[in-house]
């Protein structure tokens, strides 16, 4: 797919899929609602983005009948804070959905979108940044992501089946950044199974690249992954 730069030069936007339910956290409902350092996880997500100065704007896409996400992110506000409530039933579907507001809110098929957890309330600024200076001139885009260090193995009915190979394998983070006129077509294709935006546009024969993210920059997922993040956040306060 050939994507020409004509015109103005391409902007950043953020897109951050907010409509999942979040079951396996564990929490009693949408885990990026649940408190954490005494915000609700998304509130984290969106202040670091929020001073990340090369994006746009922050669009947050939230499901159809959300009725919390204001209570939850009071400080999400201002020309650069979007709310869209076009959410689907899978995160794909969230996306797409995200990527077409952003056309109709005036984003072009050359500009950048980079999509965010939510759940991934340790964001840095400077992540972020990182990943924008890594990919601003690659012809595909990229994502952060982190060599294993951990041994894998293959399970069946519970037990080890196999040892896999870790050599040259990664795990994958979010930002994900891709142009918004090559992730669209690219979701479209993929259908709604997919789980990250970097796998739908392999799926059209592309590369992304690989852009070193940070180990605090995981996905709250686990009831324990909300004990560590709370630690975690509450020592960045009391060293800032």
């Amino acid at each position: 797919m050939s994507l020409s730069l004509i015109g103005s030069p391409p902007r950043c936007f953020a897109l951050v899929p907010c409509a999942g339910v979040g079951e396996r956290a564990g929490v009693g409902g949408p885990k990026q609602y649940h408190p954490v350092a005494g915000r609700a996880v998304v509130a984290h997500t969106l202040d670091a983005l929020a001073r990340v100065r090369r994006l746009e704007a922050v669009l947050v896409v939230l499901s159809p009948g959300d009725a919390q996400f204001e209570r939850h992110a009071p400080d999400f506000s201002g020309e650069r804070a979007w709310v869209a409530r076009c959410g689907g039933s899978t995160r794909a579907e969230s996306v797409a959905n995200g990527l077409d507001e952003l056309l109709a809110r005036g984003a072009q098929p050359h500009d950048w979108v980079l999509v965010h957890d939510a759940a991934r309330c340790l964001l840095r600024p400077e992540w972020v940044e990182r990943l924008i200076e890594a990919c601003a001139d690659d012809e595909v885009g990229g994502l952060l992501a982190l060599p294993l260090a951990d041994t894998l193995k293959h399970s069946e009915d519970g037990r080890v089946a196999a040892t896999v190979d870790r050599t040259a394998k990664w795990a994958a983070q979010t930002p994900q950044m891709f142009r918004l006129g090559l992730l669209r077509p690219a979701l479209a294709a993929a259908g709604g199974g997919v789980t990250d935006e970097s796998s739908a546009v392999e799926a059209l024969g592309h590369r992304p690249k690989l852009v070193a993210g940070d180990f605090e920059n995981f996905k709250l997922t686990w009831p324990g992954d909300f004990a560590l993040a709370e630690r975690l956040l509450r020592t960045r306060g009391a060293a800032a």
